[in-house]
């Protein structure tokens, strides 16, 4: 950890929030990438995998989001009305996601075509399935770019090795989203470089959605308390409205439920033990 540390205080904090969401992106393209070397996953598995996706969401917001939200708005002498700015900033995450699943065009992934959600549009399956990642990789970039941009500005409960932590658990969760876009194209009938290509697309926007985390930041640090709460209300909304759902739509509870917790407690203990 001291390494990656040592490395990420060598850039400035524009380049840390993009090195961070690009990390999230790779793994997403290396979950893409199993497309080439396994032809399906079994539904069981799948839903394990999406269900410890979920367990890691929650537990980012709360330890690398909600609770050093409170801090600083604490520090910025909200006193006992700190949940004040952290409940607006987390509601308003939670409205921005809403938002846009009512208007992207978007498909969920165990869904017909004929249950594609968002405003009407002609769009074939691949390009809706892959909208319907990218709406959760927008709160997952935003969440990493914000965590360094804090970092950038010293505020009080933010540091450089809690904000790597973020990046890493929100990497590893990204695994099995990238799978999940691409094995179900393969299976549809697209070529393994197609579904490869369409799944990696997916994390795109998480690099840009982290730079402009830390650019909101570095304007104006007074925000952050909001920011860091808009990031985990955005990523909760997804988690109830999508992540969970989709998991336990096939009858495997109890395996995504243990997903789910496993997920919470490892990205729990990257914040704890690394942050």
């Amino acid at each position: 950890m001291e390494t990656l540390v040592h490395f990420f205080e060598g850039l400035s904090p524009l380049m840390q929030g993009f090195t961070g969401s690009l990390f999230t992106w790779f793994i997403t393209a290396l979950g893409a990438s199993m497309v080439f070397f396994i032809k399906d996953i079994r539904k069981g598995s799948m839903d394990t995998l999406l269900g410890f996706t979920g367990g890691v969401m929650l537990a980012a917001s709360f330890w690398s989001l909600l609770n050093p939200a409170i801090e600083m708005a604490q520090q910025q002498g909200y006193s006992k009305m700190a949940w004040m700015p952290v409940g607006i900033g987390f509601l308003g995450g939670a409205i921005f996601l809403y938002l846009l699943d009512q208007f992207l065009p978007h498909l969920h992934l165990s869904s017909p075509i004929e249950q594609k959600e968002g405003v009407k549009t002609n769009w074939n399956r691949t390009v809706l399935l892959v909208l319907a990642i990218t709406l959760h990789n927008i709160p997952e970039g935003l969440a990493v770019g914000v965590a360094f941009g804090a970092v950038a500005e010293g505020l009080p409960g933010a540091d450089l090795a809690g904000a790597i932590a973020l990046a890493i658990g929100i990497g590893i969760q990204d695994f099995p989203e990238g799978m999940a876009v691409a094995l179900p194209l393969r299976r549809y009938g697209l070529s393994r470089r197609k579904s490869f290509m369409w799944g990696q697309l997916s994390g795109m926007v998480e690099p840009i959605a982290g730079v402009l985390g830390v650019a909101l930041v570095m304007i104006a640090s007074s925000i952050l308390p909001y920011a860091l709460a808009f990031a985990a209300g955005a990523m909760i909304y997804v988690v109830v409205e999508e992540v969970i759902p989709e998991s336990q739509s096939s009858g495997h509870n109890d395996k995504s439920t243990l997903g789910f917790m496993c997920g919470f407690v490892l990205m729990m203990a990257l914040d704890v033990g690394l942050g």
